[in-house]
């Protein structure tokens, strides 16, 4: 009673600086629905959808079909059973042909697969807590209830809208082409994309997300020829395989550091042998303190805002790489997986007008975030070819780790901010 109460006054009572017939009736659209897209939020975060647990993810996906089908969508599920994960939903609203065409994407998935202890929605007050409660089934309910809201406002008839919902963004299926065809083709066939992952906030203040940084992996090996410890440095032996994986990390660490790029390394093993598992989570190795030291293995992620930023970085640590010790030898190997939302006249756009929109309904204002703060996401797929917004989930903390949280009062919000964005894009004439 208490979150209804806040919610009506934040709907209700924030002035409206223009006189959008729609805006009034949005509200009370959203003001009505709050309590049922909250039972919707807890009835996602409780079915387990991490993204191995393919089940869990198709019946996440059968949940906002049944969302989105009254609305009018035409809705089909995607099968990437090829690529090793479940699937994606896709869900299409044709409108005026003469308007432009908007993407909604969010994903399905979360990082905690069913052995994880975390597992169950929890409410205290206006904050819930649960495993992807914000990364991303708060921000799926967002979308549902914009076009909810959109459909009682009679706004959404007319718009062309398509919502594309991966089921493996925290870890996509192989190959990335295969896994992500069907949200790149429908970033070529929109004239906007909006996405759905946590809003950016810092200091109590929220920001509009116009870019982020790339998130690929790598892996580097190095060999050193084995024997005695006695003889590490000589001409016979040289320096060994950890030693050369040092030399090359400290390179990289002393090197390479840029704005906006970061390169971590997240495991690292060197023995006589050193070894990884075949999905590179797992280092091992063996060996004594009197053995020079035959391989080593790292794995790390990489990071930038550009593709020519990480075509630089590449080639630079490819150079590092290069420079052997005497003894040994390296070799690195890069794996993609999600490119950068590069900034862009256009993304700035669609953030000046949801700036527009938020003057409109009386709410503050959104500055640019700093991309050096936010991680990779779908959006990278489709930003080369659309303007595209990304962060317009909702507010919370600790997305990824045990005790995520969402602010329950940012949910309203959030879908009010987007059923008026979508319906102002949905509304310009396509060029």
């Amino acid at each position: 009673m208490r979150l209804a109460l806040l919610t009506a006054a934040l709907l209700l009572t924030a002035p409206a600086l223009a006189a959008d017939p729609s805006h009034e009736r949005l509200r009370a659209a959203i003001e009505a629905d709050t309590s049922r897209q909250e039972a919707l939020l807890e009835r996602l975060v409780n079915q387990n959808s991490g993204t191995l647990n393919a089940p869990g993810v198709r019946a996440v996906g059968d949940m906002l079909r049944a969302e989105l089908e009254p609305l009018g969508f035409a809705v089909r599920w995607v099968d990437m059973t090829a690529t090793g994960r479940s699937g994606h939903l896709i869900a299409t609203h044709r409108g005026n042909k003469r308007g432009k065409r908007v993407l909604l994407i969010g994903h399905l998935d979360t990082v905690f697969e069913p052995s994880s202890p975390f597992a169950r929605y929890t409410r205290t007050g206006d904050r819930a807590v649960g495993p992807g409660v914000g990364d991303d089934k708060g921000g799926l309910v967002v979308i549902v209830g914009a076009l909810r809201a959109m459909q009682a406002a009679g706004t959404l008839k007319a718009a062309n809208v398509t919502v594309v919902l991966t089921g493996d963004e925290e870890r996509p299926g192989q190959p990335t082409a295969t896994a992500r065809a069907d949200l790149i083709a429908a970033g070529k066939q929109a004239d906007a994309a909006l996405e759905y992952e946590n809003l950016a906030t810092e200091g109590g203040k929220e920001f509009g997300t116009v870019a982020r940084r790339s998130g690929s992996a790598w892996e580097l090996r190095t060999t050193g020829r084995t024997g005695h410890s006695s003889g590490v440095f000589n001409r016979s032996l040289g320096y060994g395989a950890i030693y050369e994986m040092a030399r090359i990390l400290d390179a990289f660490r002393r090197e390479l550091p840029e704005p906006n790029a970061t390169f971590n390394v997240g495991l690292v093993a060197g023995g006589t042998p050193a070894t990884i598992d075949a999905g590179g989570s797992q280092v091992g190795a063996t060996g004594k303190t009197n053995i020079v030291a035959a391989e080593a293995i790292a794995r790390g992620d990489l990071r930038t805002l550009t593709p020519e930023q990480d075509t630089k970085l590449r080639d630079a640590m490819a150079k590092i790489v290069a420079q052997h010790l005497p003894g040994t030898t390296a070799t690195m190997t890069f794996y993609d997986s999600t490119p950068a939302m590069a900034p862009s006249e256009g993304n700035r756009a669609l953030l000046a007008t949801l700036n527009t929109v938020n003057r409109e309904l009386g709410l503050p204002e959104m500055p640019e975030f700093d991309p050096a703060k936010r991680g990779a996401a779908d959006s990278g797929f489709v930003a080369a070819d659309v303007p595209t917004l990304g962060g317009l989930g909702v507010a919370g903390g600790g997305a990824h780790a045990e005790g995520e949280w969402i602010d329950l009062k940012s949910l309203p919000r959030q879908a009010l901010r987007s059923a008026a964005l979508i319906g102002r894009l949905a509304g310009e004439r396509r060029r």
